[in-house]
């Protein structure tokens, strides 16, 4: 897949305010256009109205600049001066923007109560911007940028990483596929080499997140909150649930969730014939057939899920393909590309680029039918003039993602016969389970980092192993392993890239999971609600938006039970 240069996509629409040519990646340029609204006389509503549209124009511009520099930065960590570009941002150009971005919310707030625009159009808009206002401290500036770049080595280290096996070297994310091989020995092997590469890193990747430690959580006392929870919560403009509501859940899901993976778990190892389960017998399928593989080669494996994502809509394919067609797509696992999957949304250009990392294995099909979902919401909401607008909270994004993994599964025929089809269930059920148990652990644990910022690298080890056996760890045989297993918490890449991210994935999945049992009985009409949803971007509160899409904004015990027997009724099905 060709990759297109970024730099030259054109506008949404033609600029009013900047430039048509401007480079924002030099801090001169981008501060003195911050500078230019600051200094505008604003006499009238209409004026006003124009003012914030304006704003809207160049933070899109700004955002898109910085998009495409973490684009090729986890696209090419190997190159230098690609980096170097991405640092030189995140040096110069926002901390330099940041102080006037923060004068410029404390003159919209202002003009809104001279001219009041209307409560309906935006009134998330200035709810938000008022939070931003309070959290703003020009001292943490510095300490943001230091994080930041903290980030981008954490990146670097990740990206770099080689796993030497069987003769060859491999990046991190093509192991997975031989843990999916029916021979046992090969998963150990692989599982081993892998560990063995993460365990040469394990200093470094603890030196990285000690001083991230320090770092949030002196910004949280510099904004006067108690703890770094405290302020992440308010700054992710979390208004409709609080860090009770998050331990709520995590109750909810020892008590409905981790019973059902025992189950679950229990049955696999049965059907594996083993007494006990490894860590490297969980990718595998339970009854010794060959890893489900959607395609022979990339090509047709893209044709597959276009030909999925029009079986949803035909509106989605088309969106699929034109992206393919622009070179909005970046899906090949390589050696010094990062790890993961993300879709980036270009927001003055307002197309959404796909990074991924395709290994020929049927998580390819998972992972991209998300980061779609991902993509097709930021297409849904691209008509908006504002820019807060073209992206909804992130327990919303996640929906939208999540719901298309199990809506575009309806068309699992263009890559499966009705025997692998039953498969991709039983796997997918199994996953989903798995998933929500982890969700918990990695939100306990964050909860504990920030609840206690002064801990050990010993401490922290041991209270990740107690999560885990918290919440059933000893389904698996980790026994002689106590210290791989103790930093397993360093591969996920949410602790350094966006701490206090994770809860989202539990309240989408449940959400996505209400999208998928109401299809089940009305197919067309539950992919309008939520193509609907998605076209509602940011311009509603959380609840509102999980209203539109035909679901309660609820994650609690109360919406948890059902779901774990929804879920165990329909994994016994698929067996």
């Amino acid at each position: 897949m060709n990759v297109r240069n970024l730099t030259e996509l054109r506008p949404f629409q033609p600029r009013s305010f900047l430039p048509e040519r401007i480079d924002l990646a030099k801090k001169e340029n981008v501060t003195a256009w911050l500078q230019r609204l600051l200094d505008r006389v604003i006499d009238s509503a209409d004026q006003f109205e124009r003012f914030v549209l304006d704003r809207s124009e160049v933070e899109a511009a700004i955002a898109q600049q910085q998009s495409i520099l973490y684009i090729e930065m986890t696209c090419h960590t190997d190159q230098p001066e690609i980096a170097e570009a991405y640092k030189k941002f995140i040096e110069q150009v926002v901390p330099a923007a940041r102080p006037l971005e923060d004068q410029l919310d404390r003159k919209c707030i202002d003009l809104n109560q001279k001219f009041p625009l209307d409560a309906h159009r935006y009134g998330v808009y200035f709810r938000a911007m008022e939070t931003d206002v309070s959290l703003f401290r020009s001292e943490n500036v510095p300490l943001q940028t230091q994080e930041a770049l903290l980030k981008q080595e954490y990146q670097k280290v990740i990206g770099g990483m080689v796993v030497q096996f069987d003769g060859k070297d491999f990046p991190v994310p093509q192991m997975l596929r031989f843990l999916m091989e029916p021979n046992r020995a090969v998963r150990q092997g692989a599982w081993d080499a892998t560990a063995g590469a993460y365990a040469a890193k394990a200093d470094t990747l603890d030196d990285i997140f000690d001083q991230m430690i320090h770092l949030r959580h002196q910004i949280a006392l510099n904004a006067g909150f108690a703890s770094y929870r405290e302020y992440k919560f308010k700054e992710y403009h979390r208004f409709d649930y609080t860090p009770a509501d998050c331990r709520a859940f995590h109750q909810a899901i020892q008590r409905h969730i981790v019973p059902l993976q025992r189950e679950i778990l229990g049955r696999r190892a049965a059907d594996m014939a083993l007494l006990g389960l490894r860590p490297w017998d969980l990718e595998a399928d339970p009854r010794g057939l060959p890893p489900l593989k959607p395609a022979n080669d990339l090509v047709q494996f893209v044709n597959g899920i276009q030909q999925m994502f029009t079986g949803v809509l035909p509106e989605f394919g088309e969106q699929f393909r034109s992206m393919l067609e622009h070179g909005l797509l970046d899906l090949e696992s390589r050696r010094g590309k990062a790890p993961g999957g993300y879709q980036s949304t270009l927001y003055e250009s307002r197309l959404p680029f796909i990074f991924m990392n395709a290994i020929g294995a049927n998580t390819d099909l998972r992972t991209l039918t998300h980061e779609g979902g991902h993509a097709f919401h930021a297409l849904a909401c691209a008509h908006d003039d504002l820019f807060a607008y073209r992206h909804a909270p992130m327990e919303f994004c996640e929906v939208a993602s999540m719901s298309m993994e199990l809506l575009s599964a309806a068309f699992l025929d263009r890559f499966y016969d009705p025997s692998q089809q039953k498969r991709w269930w039983r796997d997918t059920f199994e996953r989903i389970v798995r998933l929500l148990v982890h969700i918990a652990i990695v939100d306990a644990f964050q909860h504990w980092l920030y609840d206690n910022p002064s801990h050990t690298r010993r401490q922290r080890r041991q209270q990740w192993l107690e999560l885990n056996r918290q919440f059933g760890s000893d389904a698996v045989d980790w026994s002689g392993l106590e210290q791989i297993q103790a930093a397993w918490w360093h591969r996920v890449l949410h602790f350094y890239e966006v701490p206090f991210y994770y809860i989202e994935y539990g309240i989408a999945q449940v959400g996505a999971l209400g999208v998928w049992s109401r299809a089940r009985q009305d197919y067309s009409r539950v992919v309008l609600d939520y193509k609907q949803a998605l076209v509602l971007g940011g311009s509603r509160p959380l609840p509102q938006l999980f209203k539109a899409a035909g679901l309660s904004f609820d994650f609690s015990e109360k919406t948890i039970q059902p779901i774990a027997q929804l879920l165990q009724d329909q994994w016994k099905a698929s067996l």
